[in-house]
């Protein structure tokens, strides 16, 4: 098997390398590991970037040297610690006996395995055998207090994706706190125009693609919820400035976690830029007794010189084969109507059946139940945690119910919300210790929920059975797993006073635990995230639940941009999106039903409606659009995903599907204001056969895919705002 990670003995230098991509660093004076570089692949490294030696001002030397041309303070690196004379952000900060933060990890071994190893209780990428990656481990020590790292650096053979971690162990005879680890530290030099690209956002208003030039000093990108949260995706990429969809490099790095997450960059005197991902340091404390270690989450990193469509693609493909682990991440989704919108929680069953009568008629292949009927559940102020049938909704039983959806021929999904508890459940009379509250204070609500400690294993193993009576004695196809509020009141009770800075963290874990004892348990259920939308919409949701709801804004234009900033990062086959009713109910907007199906196809689709309520012909539109996404969802789903025209630009979007032979495509546009002056603008296309002839379907006209990536062809003048229009493209044979 070729080597994918080489060592250079002589002038102690690591080189992960692939067909794509290479990865250096070095073992420099002092035994300090520094970083050379990353980007596109090299054959060989012959030492030029060896980090020149220059006496700077006010940059200290290493402790006992007298060269004053080397210093913590400029040398690029690969990990760094509080109280080393390297006044940038550190990665690691431990808390010694003592009261010291002083730690000094240096070099003492390497290791090199096949394959890749996993994170106990963390998600991460994964290998299906050994051949397919290789991984270093570089063994750090401080020689003072016995505290190690390890460092983990994953180089996949056909991908170009390096993954990182670190884990931190207590090697010494003294227990130490860890305060801060960051999963990954990245020095770049020679890159002084650098830019970032973030996904902030809100509730509803998710993953808003924002771009802007590295200033001097630190930049943090965060999230304190508790949640990767609607506010900043754990997600950054570094581009130059003329780094665009098409091409120019971008670097993107991704944290496999679901909790709170701290990105930072700092562009430096020198204009060197250090990025660290990792853990939120903000409440975050891990004791460590001798002997114990502490796991950090995995970034993913990638390096692409074909611009953000050649990152996204490599960040999907990643996502698609190697994290999520779903018996469905590579089965066609099936198209849904829920009723949430339709009903909200006035519903009983008698109510329900006409709307499942009606997607039978359509063609719609799921109804899902969402929330309202379990407990005593008429509003959201009662019932979480007692995951038990509401009778008086359905008086026959949730089983029969879902034996008439399943008699129309339709699967059946249904909706759960299991991280919280209401006051006024049966589950809180009889363990009110469980919900998360700071003793002696009054909880806070949102949403009029509390949040279960997920930390407590007994608090995990009774919503394992509850859910899994549920699961077991009805027949269900699908589970939709919300998340509708934000970690606070921050205690458990079950940790001593010094070690409630654990449980955020600790929150996660049992967030991990509980999704992998589940959907383990029921492989044959399709599981999909959500969080009030896409308040955890990460990496780390992906490798139990292969699809994710994106944002509770069903609003087709308001979507153009959520699932546009989406996209950068994440699959379409994890991406559901859904057409609902106008006026919108979260923006009141109105939109051709053309173009809220058009938007909505452009994920894995589905109706957010009563289909009851609808006129003939809306209904009549529903079959064509229900037939016509059964025709290109293959390629819809798992085809290759292409951005054309941002909606953060301009006036109009626009993105396109190609399958792996390049034979056929779907291309989507959107124009969202109409103008009266009427100006041209044209759409051009990339990724096909510029060799071939292509038909589009619907006008029968033939291009050559030369043209349709050179010249594109004009977009339709239109005299209506929100508009969209669908082209498919087949080789002509």
């Amino acid at each position: 098997m070729d080597k994918l990670i080489e060592y250079d003995a002589q002038n102690q230098i690591f080189h992960l390398h692939n067909h794509d991509v290479s990865y250096l660093l070095s073992v420099e004076e002092g035994n300090v590991l520094a970083h050379l570089y990353f980007g596109a692949a090299v054959r060989h490294y012959h030492g030029q970037l060896r980090y020149p030696r220059a006496d700077r001002g006010f940059s200290g030397n290493l402790p006992g040297s007298l060269d004053r041309t080397y210093s913590l303070d400029t040398l690029p690196r690969e990990i760094s610690c509080a109280g080393e004379l390297d006044y940038h952000e550190p990665a690691v900060i431990v808390r010694q006996a003592n009261g010291s933060n002083s730690l000094a990890l240096r070099y003492q071994d390497y290791q090199i395995i096949d394959g890749k190893p996993q994170l106990p209780g963390l998600p991460a990428a994964f290998v299906e055998d050994d051949t397919e990656a290789q991984t270093l481990i570089i063994k750090m020590q401080d020689q003072l207090t016995g505290v190690a790292a390890e460092l983990w650096y994953t180089v996949y053979r056909d991908q170009p994706i390096i993954t990182r971690t670190c884990r931190l162990i207590n090697q010494g005879s003294a227990k130490v706190n860890l305060e801060k680890l960051a999963s990954m530290q990245l020095d770049f030099t020679g890159h002084a125009n650098l830019e970032s690209i973030t996904l902030p956002g809100a509730y509803a208003d998710e993953r808003q693609m924002e771009r802007r030039p590295l200033q001097h000093g630190v930049t943090e990108f965060r999230s304190r919820r508790g949640t990767s949260s609607h506010q900043m995706n754990p997600f950054i990429a570094l581009v130059e400035p003329t780094t665009n969809e098409q091409r120019g490099d971008a670097y993107g790095m991704m944290l496999v976690y679901s909790g709170n997450h701290q990105i930072s960059v700092e562009k430096d005197q020198n204009d060197q830029v250090r990025l660290l991902m990792g853990i939120n340091d903000a409440n975050f404390n891990w004791q460590l007794l001798p002997g114990q270690s502490f796991q950090a989450p995995e970034v993913v990193m990638t390096y692409s010189d074909e611009g953000l469509n050649g990152m996204s693609q490599n960040l999907h493909h990643l996502i698609q084969e190697r994290i999520i682990r779903s018996k469905f991440k590579h089965q066609e989704r099936p198209i849904v109507v829920n009723n949430w919108e339709a009903t909200y929680f006035d519903f009983d069953e008698s109510k329900l059946q006409p709307i499942v009568d009606e997607a039978q008629a359509m063609g719609i292949e799921m109804f899902v139940l969402d929330d309202g009927w379990f407990g005593h559940r008429d509003d959201d102020n009662s019932s979480l945690g007692d995951w038990q049938v509401y009778q008086k909704k359905f008086p026959h039983g949730l089983a029969h119910f879902a034996d008439y959806v399943h008699a129309k021929g339709l699967k059946f999904g249904i909706w759960f919300e299991p991280e919280m508890i209401s006051f006024d459940s049966q589950l809180y009379r009889a363990h009110p210790d469980w919900l998360m509250r700071v003793p002696d204070r009054q909880p806070s609500p949102s949403r009029n929920q509390y949040v279960l400690d997920l930390t407590r294993k007994d608090v995990r193993d009774n919503l394992v059975t509850q859910i899994s009576a549920i699961l077991q004695n009805n027949q269900i196809d699908y589970v939709k797993w919300d998340m509708n509020r934000s970690l606070s009141d921050i205690y458990s009770l079950e940790l001593p006073a010094d070690r409630q800075g654990e449980v955020y963290h600790r929150y996660v874990l049992g967030l991990y635990d509980l999704m992998e004892r589940i959907t383990q348990a029921f492989p044959d259920i399709l599981f999909e995230g959500c969080s009030g939308g896409g308040g955890r919409f990460d990496a780390g949701i992906a490798y139990y639940m292969p699809q994710i709801w994106p944002s509770d804004n069903t609003d087709a234009i308001a979507r153009l941009k959520i699932q546009y900033g989406t996209s950068l990062i994440y699959p379409i086959s994890m991406t559901t999106a859904h057409v609902s009713v106008i006026p919108n109910q979260q923006t009141g907007r109105q939109t051709p039903f053309a173009t809220r199906g058009a938007v909505a196809m452009s994920g894995v689709f589905g109706y957010e409606l009563d289909l009851t309520k609808l006129t003939d012909d809306e209904k009549q539109q529903v079959k064509r659009q229900v037939a016509k996404y059964k025709a290109i969802r293959p390629l819809v789903q798992y085809g290759h995903f292409y951005r054309l025209k941002s909606p953060f630009e301009g006036n109009q979007a626009a993105w396109m599907f190609i399958d792996d032979k390049r034979s056929e495509a779907i291309v989507m546009t959107f124009n969202v204001l109409t103008n009266a002056a009427n100006r041209l603008t044209r759409t051009v296309l990339v990724g096909l056969d510029p060799q071939k002839d292509y038909e589009e379907l619907m006008t029968h006209q033939v291009y050559g895919g030369d043209e349709l990536m050179k010249l594109g062809f004009y977009d339709p003048l239109v005299h209506q705002d929100f508009t969209a229009k669908l082209y498919h493209f087949k080789v002509r044979q």
